[in-house]
């Protein structure tokens, strides 16, 4: 089976979680192929689909939400999982979302694709990436900077996804 992994990274830390998540699928026997969401093309010769963005502001980065409105009815047939990264400090991460899972403007058409999961990972954040304008919110929103990235509960997640796979 092969297995497309779609992200949407803004500086690199997402890409980098969903390119772990590739490692850990072809560690497992799984086929996967890693591509930037704005760059996954045709999804018919993939048996499954892992998606995940970057989160700002409480949304995807535009190029992974469109994947999933776009390609909804041929993702609907695949077996699905979605990731979100972005939360920065310590502890649970969807505890530091406030609950959070999907954005909102996606939760429909996530729903539809009845992913098998939904993750949230905490993010990475490296102000000198940043623009003069990104510093200056980063400094009025006291938002802590850092790579908070749980690589041992991302590649459990990897490894249950590809466990399920081979199931198949």
């Amino acid at each position: 089976m092969r297995v497309l992994v779609a992200y949407g990274s803004k500086y690199g830390a997402t890409k980098e979680i969903a390119e772990r998540v590739g490692q850990v699928l072809r560690e497992a026997g799984v086929q996967a192929d890693v591509r930037a969401a704005g760059e996954a093309g045709d999804l018919s010769s993939y048996g499954a689909a892992v998606i995940g963005s970057a989160v700002y502001a409480g949304q995807w980065r535009k190029e992974a939400g469109a994947l999933l409105q776009k390609h909804e009815r041929e993702l609907s047939a695949l077996p699905v999982w979605i990731f979100s990264s972005g939360p920065l400090g310590r502890g649970d991460a969807v505890t530091l979302l406030r609950g959070w899972r999907i954005p909102k403007a996606l939760e429909a058409a996530v729903q539809r694709l009845a992913p098998r999961d939904i993750a949230v990972f905490r993010g990475a954040l490296d102000a000198s990436k940043l623009n003069r304008f990104e510093r200056l919110i980063l400094r009025l929103m006291k938002a802590q900077v850092g790579d908070f990235r749980d690589w041992d509960a991302i590649e459990a997640w990897a490894r249950g996804i590809a466990a399920t796979l081979k199931e198949k």
